[in-house]
Order: structure tokens, then sequence, then C-alpha cells
């Protein structure tokens, strides 16, 4: 069995416990994940399986995508990942994953790629203080100093400067599932995950 699903990140509400305490709860479309290849350690270095998430049109593929998808059944998917896992042969190819391999209170981790804030400046990149809010001041929001003039005459590497801010890989541990509807195949998870709606996630058991 796979530890592992992919999913879309479909937002955030409320969930009441049993107990009757109100926590914040993030919902995903976790699968269903259908496997499209198998990976080897005799063909491939490694053990692993390829698997097809979110289904598409056929239109929007070219002729090598198609002969790749149809050897594992007859639909087509927009997005391809691939889970580790130890042992090839207990998996078919176009068998389902759901999510139903969870259960609740189970814990995991989540991973995906943070919102992206564009082009910023230090402090709220990487929350400078900047200079005083007098009349006067000259530098309100700039970085200040970069470096030495004359030793060593460059900017050291690792400088916290402006630039792009967000969409990097994140990852959010030792979250915990409250709720599974396996029918919809949809699970709510307790506390925030990186992304935007509709972002896709990747959800591991710890």
């Amino acid at each position: 069995m796979s530890n592992k699903l992919f999913g879309k990140k479909l937002g955030m509400t409320r969930y009441f416990l049993e107990e009757g305490l109100s926590v914040p709860a993030t919902l995903v479309q976790a699968g269903p994940c259908v496997v499209i290849q198998k990976k080897t350690i005799k063909k491939d270095g490694y053990e692993a399986i390829q698997v097809g998430f979110e289904v598409q049109k056929e239109h929007r593929l070219n002729r090598p995508m198609k002969g790749h998808f149809r050897s594992a059944g007859d639909k087509f998917f927009k997005y391809l990942k691939e889970i580790r896992v130890t042992n090839t042969d207990d998996f078919q190819l176009g068998e389902e994953i759901k999510a139903d391999i969870f259960s609740v209170g189970d814990l995991v981790q989540v991973t995906s790629r943070s919102k992206g804030r564009g082009f910023t400046g230090v402090i709220k990149r990487w929350g400078f203080s900047g200079g005083k809010e007098t009349h006067g001041c000259r530098s309100h929001r700039v970085p200040g100093s970069i470096g030495a003039s004359a030793t060593p005459g460059r900017v050291a590497k690792g400088k916290k400067m402006p630039g792009r801010m967000g969409y990097q890989k994140t990852t959010v541990k030792n979250l915990r599932i409250v709720d599974i509807r396996p029918e919809m195949g949809v699970i709510a998870i307790r506390g925030a995950i990186p992304g935007h709606c509709n972002s896709i996630v990747e959800i591991s058991k710890i």
C-alpha cells in the first residue's frame, strides 16, 4: 500500500470536533491517483510508481503522451508524479489509489509550493525595520549598506536583498487528519497548508 497521495487544495473552513471545539481545517481533494508506470531497480535503478492525477481531454496531449497513458488505460491526466515504494509488484497498471489509504487521526506532512508574492523589498521579505519615520530621513524602506568599499569590495553571498518572495517548495509536518469523506475523495486536515486554492499538494503519512 502507498503511504503518499497527491491532491488539490480546495480551501479552508472550520471543523467542529466531538468535544465541541472549533478548529481551522483545510479541505483537500485527495486523488484518485492512477498508476501509469512502474519503475524497477533493474531497469531504472530505483523502485517507484508513476501516478496520474486530474483527468484532462485527449486533444491537449501530444502523441507520445497519449501512448504513454493508453498503456495503463483509457484516461489522460494533467499531472504526473512519482511515489517511491518498496515493491512495485504490489501495484497494477491502471490501479487507483484513493483517500481511503488514510484514517482519521493520522499524522501527515503536506508539501506544496507556497503562494508567490512577487518582487518585494527587504522590509516585507526579510522583516527589516527600515529607517526613521521622521522629517528629513531618506532611508525609510531601503536596505542600507550592503558591503564595504575596499575590503572585500563586493557583496557577500547570501546577503538579504530585495527580490522575488514565495513560490518555494514548502513542507508542513505533524498535521492531523480530522475527517475523511471517501465517497467524495475529500479529506480535512487540521490547520493550514502551503499553496493557493487549486494548487497541487503532496500528502504523506508520518
